[in-house]
């Protein structure tokens, strides 16, 4: 099979350069349900063949499932072909009190559990697990996951302790990820975060970063990479459905029947809902990425399919004048789509 390629965007004021698509590594840690072995591997492997190079992970997934999964195929690959990411700030420690799955939605035994830690010990040691975990010689970007409940100690310790690490060229570029825009903000204004993740809140349903960080990222010259760009399941079919999940809960009638006109807009423009989707974030200059889950290899080709195609520039023009998306979502800054994988 020839391998394709893909673009790149670099993470601004870094040497990292991330392919427009990203592999999320969450759903091969047995994210709801069980992901057998063999197809997380096949998923990981068909990523390969189309280019991309961008793999997300976390300790988070699956207890360290999602790491040694991934670190298994990756790690025998050129380590200079791939940018692989990680996160920080949930140790796993031994579980004193197992009850045999664990509860925060893997499904994975309860061996082990997370110890919310941000401090720079925290962060030398969670780093120090994901290396043996995945087996690899050095994580290119790390994150801290979720410090909405800690700020400071975020800020004061972890930050400083993976700008430490950047500095001495441990690692390539450092930031944070939440489902939140407004403390990402903070984070690339007040800390010397060079990137940070940015989860469902720059979608098509969901333009609140526009109020935030993304102005942010634009006037410091930083850059943000889209996650949650279905907002969790509403916006990744033709028609939306009742029934379906929105911010992980049931989606409104409001909200469904909204994706249903902006689904038909689609339709009239000769495209799709999902492709528009995962189009739309790169309408902001500031987004350089966006990484999508991938539990198997037919996922895998439907999302480069659907990040593959042309999506005409009229299509945003005509959600904004419908009052769709907001009138101050910026003009796309590409040329054309059918560029982005050759």
């Amino acid at each position: 099979m020839t391998q394709r390629t893909m673009a790149r965007r670099k993470i601004m004021n870094t040497s990292v350069e991330l392919t427009e698509l990203g592999f999320g590594a969450s759903v091969i840690g047995n994210l709801y349900r069980v992901t057998p072995p063999h197809d997380a591997q096949a998923a990981i492997e068909a990523a390969w063949e189309s280019g991309i190079r961008y793999f997300d992970t976390a300790p988070h997934y699956g207890l360290g499932l999602s790491e040694r999964r991934l670190g298994a195929v990756l790690r025998d690959r050129p380590r200079d072909a791939y940018v692989v990411s990680s996160k920080v700030g949930r140790l796993l420690v031994p579980n004193e009190r197992p009850h045999g799955l664990d509860s925060e939605g893997f499904v994975v035994p309860d061996d082990l559990r997370r110890q919310w830690d941000f401090s720079r010990d925290g962060v030398l040691r969670s780093i120090e697990a994901t290396l043996e975990r995945t087996g690899l010689d050095r994580l290119d970007v790390v994150y801290l996951h979720d410090p909405d409940d800690h700020w400071r100690q975020a800020a004061d310790e972890a930050m400083p302790a993976l700008a430490e690490l950047r500095d001495q060229g441990v690692v390539g570029a450092i930031g944070a990820g939440m489902n939140q825009s407004a403390m990402l903000a903070r984070f690339l204004r007040e800390t010397p975060a060079d990137v940070v993740m940015l989860a469902g809140r720059y979608t098509l349903l969901d333009q609140s970063a526009l109020d935030d960080v993304l102005p942010a990222a634009r006037a410091l010259g930083k850059s943000v990479v889209a996650v949650g760009v279905f907002n969790s399941g509403l916006l990744s079919r033709d028609r939306p459905a009742q029934g379906m999940t929105y911010d992980y809960r049931e989606a409104p009638p409001a909200v469904v029947a909204r994706a249903l006109a902006i689904a038909e807009v689609c339709a009239a423009h000769g495209t799709t809902l999902p492709a528009a989707a995962v189009a739309f974030p790169y309408s902001h200059p500031s987004i350089i990425n966006v990484t999508l889950g991938m539990r198997t290899a037919e996922q895998v080709g439907r999302n480069v399919d659907l990040h593959r195609q042309h999506i005409p520039e009229a299509l945003w023009e005509d959600l904004r004048a419908r009052e769709l998306i907001r009138s101050d979502v910026p003009v796309t800054n590409r040329t054309g789509r059918s560029a982005r994988c050759l």
